[in-house]
């Protein structure tokens, strides 16, 4: 009747007469050297699946594959549940049937979603007491389960790595420019509302972006986003300054990377010499050599601290500790000068990464935002692959790679868009909101 009630509406199984699935019923370690035969993966698991192939010319026999359940995670499932042994292996059952219809959790949290109903569906439509595997452990992960087509020899067509039972993410990372503020520096009240939701529902959202933390408190404040139950505090976790500067559990410094001296030297140089304005970051300070409206512009329009004036470049280097350099300059003058001047300059002193057309930063070799993000869901104890991350410039594209869902927004940089795993619409058309509704608050 399961069998029956998975292939309703399945165009290609329409037309046959006989519809079959292998069913095999094992202990831990016989299901242990098949994980480890196919997947590499030297454990047990409750349930493989292995979908096979349709033979040609046969329409009217379709052979869907194998499911495998291991009956000794069931009964310790079971258990950890509160319901019987029966109603477990029914949730096993239907889970690995969906996998040989076709079903994958893994495409992320929209399919997974879209499986949830059908098991939900096929199990109730039973009248077996159950949601379903997915729904069942909204808070649990575990390994997959879904193996390659049984007539598929080739282990690299394996899924690889772990997936997580919850559609939804509990941790979610935001970039600021570009991501969470709009073009005009500031957050909407829709997506203000979206983001005390999400905290409502106790969902952990943590700021992984290029600006100091005074930045990022100072546009989260008219937003009502500021204290310790809001997005950001003096004591809560986040990636500052392009993951130079990490704080973890309870506000505590957890990494703190500092740029050399003789790059900051040859920069501020390069600055007086060319009269380019050039910004150095030091924790929550910043210094610089001389005003100009486009320093001024980063603590008026893009809220950051008011810089401080150095009398020489000695000064700065005695008294500033330099996480990262950032140029200020019209847009066609940073693509065309200033970058390639500092791609060669640098060498292998330093490297140097864009988040906003107009500006140019130079960071630490071996540093990046995506590496800050490590550092921080180390520190905290949460896996990657439980977390969505959104994001918009060159300086995301690591943090999009290494989380289990990346999230571009409408006015992401191209590099930026072929990473993600979705696209929402831009930082003008409250694109958090999407990316949230979709794949958090649903």
């Amino acid at each position: 009747m399961a069998l029956k009630l998975a292939v309703e509406g399945v165009d290609n199984l329409a037309s046959s007469e006989i519809v079959e699935l292998s069913l095999l019923i094992c202990d831990d370690n016989y299901i242990q050297s098949l994980n480890k035969e196919w997947r590499g993966k030297n454990s047990p698991t409750d349930v493989l699946s292995f979908p096979q192939e349709q033979a040609p010319g046969v329409a009217s026999l379709w052979l869907l594959g194998d499911v495998i359940i291991s009956l000794d995670t069931a009964k310790r499932q079971a258990q950890e549940r509160g319901h019987d042994l029966l109603d477990e292996v029914r949730i096993l059952l239907v889970h690995g049937l969906l996998h040989v219809l076709g079903y994958d959790h893994e495409e992320g949290p929209e399919a997974a979603v879209e499986m949830e109903k059908e098991e939900i569906r096929i199990l109730q439509g039973l009248g077996w007491n159950s949601n379903g595997l997915i729904s069942a452990s909204l808070s649990e992960s575990c390994e997959d389960t879904h193996l390659p087509s049984a007539s598929d020899s080739s282990k690299e067509s394996v899924l690889k790595g772990t997936w997580k039972r919850s559609p939804f993410f509990k941790v979610v990372l935001c970039d600021m420019d570009g991501t969470l503020l709009n073009s005009k520096s500031r957050i909407t009240e829709k997506t203000a509302a979206a983001l005390k939701e999400a905290i409502a529902r106790g969902v952990k959202i943590f700021i992984a972006t290029g600006k100091t933390r005074p930045a990022v408190i100072t546009a989260c404040q008219s937003a009502g986003l500021v204290g310790e139950l809001g997005l950001i505090s003096e004591t809560s976790p986040g990636v500052f300054v392009q993951g130079l500067l990490v704080y973890g559990r309870h506000g505590k410094v957890v990494h703190n990377q500092l740029l050399s001296e003789d790059v900051c030297i040859k920069a501020f140089q390069y600055s007086l010499e060319e009269k380019r304005p050039l910004l150095g970051f030091s924790g929550d300070r910043i210094v610089t050599l001389f005003d100009h409206p486009l320093v001024e512009n980063l603590h008026t329009f893009y809220m950051e601290p008011k810089a401080e004036v150095a009398p020489s470049v000695e000064y700065i280097i005695k008294n500033f500790q330099i996480q990262k350099l950032l140029f200020a300059d019209t847009a066609e003058e940073v693509s065309k000068v200033i970058r390639p001047y500092w791609s060669k300059k640098l060498g292998d002193a330093a490297r140097v990464v864009q988040a906003q057309d107009d500006m140019l930063e130079i960071i630490p070799v071996g540093s990046s935002k995506g590496k800050g993000v490590q550092i921080l869901l180390d520190d905290l104890g949460v896996d990657p692959d439980e977390v969505m991350a959104i994001g918009d410039g060159e300086n995301d594209i690591e943090m999009l790679e290494l989380v289990g869902w990346g999230v571009a927004m409408g006015n992401a940089v191209s590099p930026t868009l072929a990473v993600a795993n979705a696209k929402v619409a831009s930082n003008n058309e409250d694109g958090v909101v999407e990316a949230l509704e979709r794949f958090v608050l649903t």
